[in-house]
Formats: structure tokens, sequence, C-alpha cells
């Protein structure tokens, strides 16, 4: 829910503009006749509390027509026809590919065990998928457990590992894999030991926002399972339901115990839409039980003895409830920490006993103040916390007296916990720039310094002069300050004519938080602007900072997004017709709202598996746990906003809109791909002077998660060639 030189090495401005002179006339002019597939027309109108909505292309919403599916193929087949032959896509496909592979390996996902193994995944230069490796202590090399590319089941077709997680003792190893990008999870489990894969088969797992927790005792493990649903069941029903099960390593799945679910406890008032998961932590005789409503940041939380949990009678406590706003949780014995928004906007750290729990009398470890407190993990020596000051991400350490201290990383950037275990101290922190690669320390408390795991290896184009970030704040439309980062080439000309992304999220309050992209830098190096607009929606200023843009506030989403973008003309950097608004997913209504607010502002818009039809989302499979973040047509107040933020039914005939270029993978189970389908359809019908609107189709990808590398290049090789062939590029030719 994206990086920098020129081929060969980056030298001078000189060369690097000689080389866009010689490409400013394109092989597909703009003056090309575009005829996209026609598109029938079935309109369907819908009365919701007394406003008509009209929906002409409600039919392809039915994806397992085979109508449908011919009209994503003939429209993916013709958007195919067109980008394969835009200038230099090929080129960027090359240098794209050139930046990715800069490094040796990239690694991530790593855990940590008391005897000294680490795992994580790894993704070799070239390779297409990562994999999953082990690396005991004092090994020199790591040994691989899962490979993605040997589980395909054909050529044509890719699995990716969807989480994984080893026992305590390190004997057994969960892990999941998904096929084509669809999130539909598989478990198997790894006898460590030997190496081999167990029988053990566990199907309809629950990974967005569960993971395998094993027992004290290493013999199982506890995971969240959807429930078994007919063939014909709608598809609201999907994510409804979700159970919390214990599986005996060796045992039949389908003899598995239910430790909480939907009407299983009168102590549980769970919901249908509820995700609930099980936590386990070492030194703690309590187990806690996280309760997410639906996409709902606030959970709540139950606990009950470990020793419990199989009898079919937990005596679940309650601990907090969704109106406690509590986001995150750690436990050290019997003591839980809780981050809590309870009268605090940018969030504060509580404690209380899982014994005796009281959150009203909860003692206040952390006050409420200017630090956005984010997350929250426990390791042997002490609990680590992830915020954020002045708009930096930071990392915290707590000690059992009490005292916060900052880490200061080697470079001063911005920080992330990378990894912590309740079995080791210190913490794995992650530290990056926008302008420079990553690099993972291991933070040592007793010597109280960090040193370079070595984990993620400088790549050759990690720390490249000339570019540069600016951080700016823009005054948005009701005068409230928007920040804003302003990632370009150091010698660039601020003459207006920059061809810019304006990049945004805003939703389920997640930040667009500093990170290295050598994808995004292979934007800047063409002499493209990218700015990022942290709107409103996101977690930048805290919970408060997400409310002002979720539900009947969502407006100030895109409203923030289009004062960055009269900014960015104003200043210079860009102008009138040069720029793009970019979303993915969520940040789809950001792009699409931006686009039919302002057509007049902007040059062409890019919409990635983008959630584009508000009005209907509710009858999607992510349509209802979404309720709590976008609202419900079922409410007066919740249709209004909803209206207002579904860019499908913004569209007007007779506006000269910009160019669109939609993105989406036919397997998403998060944002349906009709959604992007409706919008393209409707893009082109009123389409004008030749305006392009393509949706681009994959059909063996999902939402994103567990794409190819090849895929993913692709992808913005396809992007970034679409808007310098829309936006213009420094010096070229007029009309190209």
């Amino acid at each position: 829910m994206l990086l920098a030189t020129l081929v060969g090495v980056l030298t001078t401005a000189c060369e690097s503009d000689d080389r866009m002179k010689e490409d400013t006339m394109p092989s597909l002019p703009k003056s090309t006749q575009l005829e996209p597939p026609a598109t029938k027309i079935e309109n369907v109108v819908d009365n919701h509390w007394g406003i008509q909505v009209e929906d002409p292309y409600r039919w392809l919403e039915d994806q397992d027509s085979q109508e449908v599916l011919q009209w994503f193929t003939q429209q993916g087949a013709f958007t195919e026809q067109v980008l394969s032959a835009l200038p230099r896509r090929e080129q960027l496909l090359q240098r794209l590919t050139e930046l990715d592979q800069g490094a040796p390996y990239t690694t991530y996902g790593v855990r940590q065990l008391a005897k000294g193994d680490v795992f994580f995944l790894r993704r070799n230069a070239g390779e297409s998928l990562a994999k999953l490796y082990q690396k005991s202590e004092g090994a020199v090399e790591a040994r691989l457990l899962v490979d993605p590319d040997a589980l395909a089941v054909d050529d044509e077709s890719h699995v990716s590992i969807e989480g994984y997680m080893p026992s305590w003792d390190g004997r057994f190893l969960v892990y999941g894999v998904a096929q084509g990008g669809s999130e539909e999870t598989t478990y198997s489990v790894i006898d460590l030991t030997s190496g081999t894969t167990l029988p053990d088969t566990l199907t309809n797992i629950e990974t967005a926002y569960n993971r395998p927790q094993w027992s004290l005792d290493g013999k199982g493990f506890y995971y969240s399972r959807r429930r078994e649903l007919p063939v014909d069941a709608p598809d609201t029903e999907i994510y409804k339901r979700t159970e919390v099960r214990y599986h005996v390593v060796g045992s039949d799945a389908g003899e598995d115990v239910v430790v909480a679910a939907f009407e299983v406890s009168d102590r549980l008032p769970l919901l249908e839409t509820d995700f609930p998961s099980l936590v386990v932590t070492p030194g703690s005789d309590f187990a806690v039980l996280k309760v997410k409503h639906g996409d709902n940041n606030e959970i709540s939380i139950f606990s009950a003895p470990v020793e419990t949990l199989l009898t079919g009678a937990v005596p679940w406590v309650q601990i907090t409830q969704e109106s406690d706003l509590v986001t995150d949780f750690a436990v050290v014995e019997d003591s839980i920490y809780l981050i809590t928004a309870k009268d605090a906007p940018r969030f504060k750290l509580v404690r209380t006993t899982l014994s005796s729990p009281n959150f009203a009398d909860a003692r206040e470890v952390i006050a409420a103040g200017d630090l956005v407190i984010e997350g929250i993990a426990a390791a042997a020596d002490a609990i680590y916390l992830s915020a954020k000051q002045d708009g930096v991400n930071k990392v915290l350490r707590l000690s059992d007296e009490g005292s916060v201290k900052p880490l200061k990383t080697p470079r001063d950037g911005a920080a992330y916990i990378s990894s912590v275990s309740p079995l080791v101290a210190g913490v794995l922190v992650y530290e990056s720039t926008w302008i420079q690669g990553g690099v993972r320390y291991a933070y040592d408390p007793l010597e109280d310094n960090f040193s370079d795991t070595g984990m993620v290896p400088k790549g050759k184009f990690d720390e490249l002069d000339g570019y540069i970030a600016e951080e700016v704040l823009v005054t948005s439309h009701d005068g409230v300050k928007v920040p804003v980062s302003i990632l370009r080439r150091a010698d660039l000309v601020l003459d207006g004519t920059n061809p810019t992304i304006v990049y945004g999220y805003g939703s389920y309050g997640i930040s667009q938080d500093v990170s290295f992209s050598p994808i995004r830098l292979g934007w800047i190096e063409q002499g493209g602007i990218f700015a990022i607009a942290h709107v409103r929606g996101g977690g930048e200023y805290g919970q408060a900072w997400h409310y002002a843009g979720r539900m009947q506030n969502k407006p100030n989403t895109w409203k923030d997004l289009i004062a960055a973008a009269e900014y960015l003309v104003d200043n210079g950097y860009s102008g009138v017709n040069h720029m793009a608004p970019m979303g993915g997913s969520a940040g789809g209504i950001l792009a699409g709202r931006s686009v039919t607010e302002r057509p007049d502002l902007f040059g062409a818009v890019v919409m990635q598996v983008g959630m584009l039809d508000a009005i209907r989302a509710e009858t999607t499979t992510n349509g209802v746990p979404n309720i709590k973040e976008f609202g419900s047509v079922t409410d007066a107040k919740g249709f209004e906003g909803l209206l207002a933020m579904s860019a499908y039914h913004h569209v007007e005939d007779g506006v000269q809109y910009p160019a669109a270029l939609l993105t989406h993978g036919f397997n998403d189970p998060r944002v349906n791909p009709w959604m992007s389908g409706k919008m393209a359809a409707r893009l082109q019908a009123v389409a004008q002077n030749n305006t392009p609107a393509l949706l681009r189709v994959d059909f063996d990808a999902g939402h994103g998660i567990g794409s190819t590398r090849e895929q993913v290049l692709a992808q913005y090789a396809d992007i970034y060639s679409f808007l310098l062939w829309q936006l213009g590029r420094p010096n070229a030719a007029s009309g190209s």
C-alpha cells in the first residue's frame, strides 16, 4: 500500500538533459487515434435516501460471467497494445530492473529466537519472489526453508509466502502460501530439525490482521481461520465469523479446537465482522485475545489464563472495548501496556495488570503530548516503542524503571522497529531516508550502541549525489497546514514544466513514512518530481489526523492533495497539465476525486487497485469490514459521505478529464476489479479530444500483495512511460 542514475553513472546535468533531448519525438504522439473496446450500457438506478444514483455499468460486477471476463481481457489487451508502443517504455523497464537489482539482495520479515537463530525473507537480485531462510547462531550461510518458485503449479502462475512463525524452541515452523496474489492462504509446517515439510495442511487462513502463535510448549499453534462457505454464498459473507483455533502438530486439522469465535462464549461478545486473534507471550501466565472490528484501528482486548484455553470453557475477561480507543499493546509477565487515544489525540501509553485488569484506573506511563505513539513491542530487556517526533519516525526504549529514551541511530534517519522478541534482549532497527538506502541495525542495550547486521547490503544506487528531499507545509482549503515531501533532482530547473506525481493515501490512519525506493528513483532521475502529500486520513499527527479524513470528513483528503498540487504550481515545481495525482486501494478515492473535482489542474491520473465506486463497496467481500472507515449506505449520513467520495459517480458528461491509467489484479480480494472496470468504462464514455482512459489488467495478480518483481517493475514501467507521454518532459518537443 516506488527509486537513481541514468543509464550508466549519473555525472552531470548536461549529460542527462542531452539524453532527454534525444527522445523528444515519441513513437506514439497524443494525436494517435485511440479506440478502446466498446462497452455496453445497462443503466441501473438505485434510490438512496431520496437520491437517485445511476450505475450504467453495473453488469461489470458479475466477474464470474464469461461476457465480463471477455470485456476485461479485451480492455487489458488494448491497454497493453497502447502502453507497449510508448516511447522509452522498454528502456524504462530495463532501467527500473537495473535500479531494483542495485543491491545483491534485500531482506525483511525478520524473527529471532533465544538460542540465536534468525529467520527472514530474502529476495536476491534478479529473483521474482522472496524465499524463507534460517540462519543459525554462528553459521556462515543461511539455510533455505521455503522456495515459492518450487511450489507453483505451472509456468503461467506463481505462489507467494504469506507469513510464517517459528516455534519458541526452534523445533517447528508454520508458513503460509497463496496463489497468484489472491491472499487465499494455506498453512504448512516444517520440522526444522530434519528440514522436512510435514503432512499438516490448514486452509482458509485469515492473514490480513493475524499471524500464527505457538503454544509455550511448542506442540501446536493458535491461528485465525475463515469458515467454510458454499460456492454460491454471497461475497459479503466471506470475511464474517473468523475463528481462532488451536492445531497440534501432526494431527488432523479438522479436529482443531475452537478457542474463540462468534457466539462461542457469553464472555466473548463478538460481532460477525470481528477478526479475533490470540497472542501468547513467554513469561506470562495469560493469553490475550485481540479483536479487530473490521478495518477499524481501535481494538477490543480480552485475557484468560493460558492453561484454560483448551478447556472449552475459557474464563475470558474483557480489558478494553472499542470505545477505549486502544490501538496496540504489549505483555510483560502480569502487565499489559496499552496505546490509547482516550483523551490523547496523538496517543498515550498506560499500563494495567492481567490478573486484575482495570483500564479506567490504568497507570499512565507516557503522557499525551506532541509525540505520536504508534506501536509497541516487548523484548527481554525492555519495552520498545515506534513513534513520530515532528513527523520523523523514531524508536524509543522504555526501561523497567519507567525512563523513556529515544534511540539515536548512526545516520539519524527515520527509524523503525524491525524485529523484537520477548526472549531476546535489544531490538533490530531499520533506518532509512527518502534519498538513501536503508540499513538494519542491532541495538545492544548493555553497550547502548548500534551495529550493522549486514542483512541489508548497500546497493550501488543507495547513496547517490544530486538528489534532495524538501519538506514543506501547505495551507489546505480550510487553513490546516498539510506536510508535503518533495523529492527531486537537485539540478532541476523549477520552471513550471516538470512532470510531477502527487502521491497520497489518506485512510486507516496509515502514514506515508520516510522510505527509500529504487522504483521511485527511476521516475526522479528522468527529471520527474515525486511529491508525497501527507493528507488527512493518515496517521502523521495521530488519531485526530486520521479522523479528520474518514467518513464524512473524507473530502479533506483530496482537498489536501489539491492544495499540494496548487502549491507546486505556485512555486514553479510543476504546472497545470504537468501533474498527475496517484494513489492505490483506498488511495484511489484520493486520486479519483482529485481529478474529478479539479480536472483542469492535472494532465493525467493513475489509480491503482482503486476503491472508485464507494456506493457499491458494501456489497463486496471487503466492504462490510470497511464500514467503520468509510460509512454505510444504510445510514443517511453514511450514504452522503460515500457518495461524496465515490469518484465513479462524479464523472460528468461534457467535462474534459485528464488521461487516466487504471491498474488492477484480477484476483484482488480487497478491492474488486470491477471498481476499476466501471471507472475506466465511464471515463472512456465521456472522453474528449482523444484522451485515453486505459485499464491495465493482470490476471495473475491481486491487490499487489504477493506480486513478483517482474510484475511490479512492468507495472511501473507502464505507469512512468504513460505519465511521461501525457505530462511531457523537460525540453520535450511540442505535442509529445
